[in-house]
């Protein structure tokens, strides 16, 4: 078994299932970010928002275990941590 802290991630967020409450932003505002609409979005290193659906950005390996534990207290299970290499989610609702 492979350690999944030591592999690329990446994170996105269902805006569908977004309910805007914003616990991701206090776990990793360097990673999370609320819109103007109220939803949160994944920001890159360059500080812009991704607002296409299924966006992608990369987990720095610094924020892992704030973006683990966001994807484990977000009220609407919509942030989605996979590996880079394969897509296999580790954190969120469809982790296993």
């Amino acid at each position: 078994m492979t350690d999944k802290t030591a592999e690329a991630l990446e994170v996105w967020i269902d805006q569908d299932l977004c309910t805007g409450d914003g616990i991701c932003v206090q776990y990793a505002p360097e990673v999370f970010e609320l819109d103007i609409d109220g939803l949160a979005y994944v920001k890159g290193a360059d500080d812009e928002l991704r607002q296409s659906p299924g966006a992608t950005v990369p987990v720095p390996l610094t924020l892992l275990q704030d973006v683990a534990d966001s994807a484990k207290e977000c009220p609407g299970d919509c942030i989605h941590v996979r590996r880079a290499a394969d897509l296999v989610e580790v954190y969120g609702p469809d982790a296993d």
